[in-house]
């Protein structure tokens, strides 16, 4: 009985993890073999040459003094299949450059509740790739990439059939995309910064149930890109200085139920490119010095832009087709004249965002040069007089007098 009590005694005692050091020379695949669930292998500063580590248990990988792990150019750094692997405060750089392999700093497939915290990435091609994997943390990580055209690079965070999973404070700059998403669901993405991508600074595809908050994407190659996706919630979020041809702060293609709410649009060619988007929600965004603040195709219905400020934008708003069906409500518009005679802060005079000079732009995009001379001034002025082109429902029949505080 006494023998019997002893081994349950010891099948219900927990496995205390033991802490393996290494030191620049020792060999982490080595330290992965021997290590049993639950340790911790912790490397000492310095440079560790390795590639292609192989982890598929439940270990931690911890760096003391931010030791680099240099992959020599050479495939993945870390392949990861498992549950409960964590990595902390670690420097990686130099993996291969494959877009067949799709060769990463760290990879993870099939995994749940694993984390990637406080390691910075450079020169690798992509940064931290996710494959069928749950419940990632991907918190406070800087990447890098110093590729100079958009195919010498993958994405910095990718995330493919993703879910439940939390991406936050994260820095990521030069990647072709800085964050890319596709059949990801319920998952947060906040407090990052995405600054000077190649492509996409935010990039998802078929990813439902997602919300964005408080990021900023800067100065990205053709902006953020949204699409075949419903139920996204975007917040607090700011898009600037996202210029060229086809740049956009954002591309909405095919969204539908989602919110747009309080983010900032400001020096971007295009604020918001929209193309058979139905059911969502733009509020309290501020929109300032972009080339055209929205671009709304006709193929877009049932939307609501209610309380936006539009500023000191060339066009707030042009469209493609001469029915529009969506609804403008109690925005403002610096290019707004109109008077208050009862003092409510609404303007009496409903208010005509499309300009005639939008329209005849879009249709013959070189017109532009024509931009601030008297016969487009005039154009303009007779248009809204007698509306004859421009589309006659898009009318925001209550401006506000005074920009909203949106700080």
């Amino acid at each position: 009985m006494k023998t019997l009590f002893i081994i349950l005694f010891l099948l219900s005692s927990p496995v205390l993890a033991d802490t393996i050091r290494l030191k620049p020379g020792d060999s982490i695949k080595e330290a992965v073999a021997k290590a049993q669930v639950g340790d911790v292998i912790i490397l000492t500063a310095g440079e560790y040459i390795e590639h292609d580590i192989i982890i598929q248990k439940a270990i931690t990988i911890q760096g003391q003094g931010m030791p680099t792990i240099n992959g020599k150019d050479q495939g993945d750094v870390f392949i990861v299949a498992g549950e409960n692997i964590h990595f902390k405060n670690l420097k990686i750089i130099n993996t291969g450059k494959s877009n067949i392999d799709d060769s990463a700093a760290i990879k993870f497939f099939d995994s749940r509740n694993c984390s990637v915290e406080g390691v910075e990435l450079d020169n690798t091609f992509f940064g931290l790739h996710f494959s069928n994997s749950s419940n990632l943390t991907i918190k406070n990580n800087k990447l890098f990439s110093r590729a100079e055209r958009e195919y010498q690079t993958g994405n910095g965070i990718h995330l493919w059939k993703c879910k439940d999973s939390m991406i936050e404070g994260n820095y990521v700059e030069g990647h072709r995309d800085g964050i890319y998403l596709e059949f990801v669901t319920n998952t947060i993405s906040q407090y990052n910064t995405v600054d000077g991508n190649k492509r996409y600074g935010l990039h998802f595809m078929f990813s439902h149930d997602n919300s964005y908050i408080k990021n900023t994407f800067r100065r990205n190659g053709a902006g953020v890109a949204v699409m075949y996706t419903r139920n996204v919630l975007m917040r607090d979020n700011i898009f600037e200085e996202n210029e060229g041809p086809s740049s956009y702060g954002i591309l909405l293609k095919d969204i539908t139920d989602s919110e747009v709410v309080g983010n900032i649009f400001r020096k971007n060619t295009i604020g918001i490119y929209m193309e058979g988007s139905s059911r969502t929600l733009f509020k309290n965004n501020a929109f300032t010095s972009n080339g055209w603040a929205l671009k709304l195709m006709a193929s877009c219905d049932n939307n609501t832009f209610e309380a936006n400020n539009f500023i000191a934008n060339t066009f707030d708003i042009s469209t493609n087709g001469s029915v529009v069906l969506n609804t403008l409500k109690e925005n403002y518009w610096d290019k707004y004249e109109g008077y208050d005679l009862n003092k409510d802060r609404i303007g009496d005079v409903p208010y005509r965002p499309i300009s005639l000079f939008s329209v005849i732009v879009e249709k013959i995009p070189s017109a532009v040069i024509l931009w601030r001379s008297f016969m487009v001034t005039l154009l303009d002025r007779m248009e809204k007089i007698i509306p004859a082109i421009t589309p006659e429902n898009m009318i925001d029949n209550n401006p506000k007098m005074n920009p909203y505080d949106l700080s």
